[in-house]
């Protein structure tokens, strides 16, 4: 279960998080929707302790992550959109370091680790270097990495961003499978990906959330216009 308690963050006079709160359950898959500059990425860097909050706080399965990041991070996996990766390593290589950051040894490593390679179809591409692989594969592996310690909860920005069509399908598929046993959080521009995944919706616009809802509950606010239509309406400068 992921807390977030009056959560605020500023950057100098720009208030990217503006007194946010909600609760995420286990087995909800939420797509974090807002136009750019709606604070999504700052909620995102906020919930997995990259940054610190102003004011408000945040507690993962009960464990306030400003008191204890380290760990709080051994039940989260997140992949921020353009993910760096380890270019002179081959894929192998690089899950392989993953795992050992997250101290995984032994039987846990390698159970793990083809685990991981089943999940996000690595195979064929596994003594590949890196920096040879297509797009859409370094993404797989950036994702690879992030779910190699089974994380309870998995933050994805931008998902499906480069991916070609069945990519794009299988990730989606695979959030969905991953989101009925666990937290799955995607930022997302892509309203059919949202209405194709998602099971919940956080609509953020000027680092305030201005709607809690599911994806057909926001579709029916509005029953003349459909969700890009709803959401360009609620986020438009008035």
């Amino acid at each position: 279960m992921i807390v977030a308690k009056n959560l605020s963050k500023s950057f100098s006079d720009i208030k990217a998080v503006d007194d946010i709160n909600f609760c995420i359950k286990k087995g909800e898959v939420v797509a974090l929707l807002g136009p750019n500059g709606a604070g999504k990425t700052t909620l995102m860097r906020l919930l997995t302790g990259y940054l610190q909050q102003d004011s408000g706080e945040t507690n993962i399965y009960g464990i306030n992550i400003s008191e204890n990041r380290v760990d709080v991070l051994k039940k989260i996996g997140y992949v921020p959109e353009n993910a760096p990766l380890y270019p002179e390593m081959s894929v192998y290589e690089y899950l392989h370091f993953a795992a050992s950051l997250r101290g995984l040894k032994h039987d846990d490593l390698h159970i793990n680790l083809a685990e991981v390679v089943t999940q996000m179809q690595l195979k064929d591409v596994l003594n590949q270097r890196i920096d040879t692989l297509s797009k859409g594969f370094r993404h797989r592996t950036a994702v690879a990495g992030a779910l190699i310690h089974k994380p309870r909860i998995l933050i994805l920005d931008e998902p499906t961003e480069g991916l070609d069509p069945n990519q794009k399908h299988e990730m989606r598929t695979f959030i969905r499978r991953y989101g009925e046993k666990n937290i799955v959080i995607i930022s997302t521009h892509i309203m059919e990906e949202v209405e194709n995944v998602a099971s919940r919706i956080l609509l953020m616009n000027k680092g305030k959330l201005i709607c809690d809802t599911t994806p057909t509950s926001l579709k029916n606010l509005y029953p003349d216009k459909n969700i890009a239509e709803t959401f360009r309406f609620m986020t438009s400068e008035k």
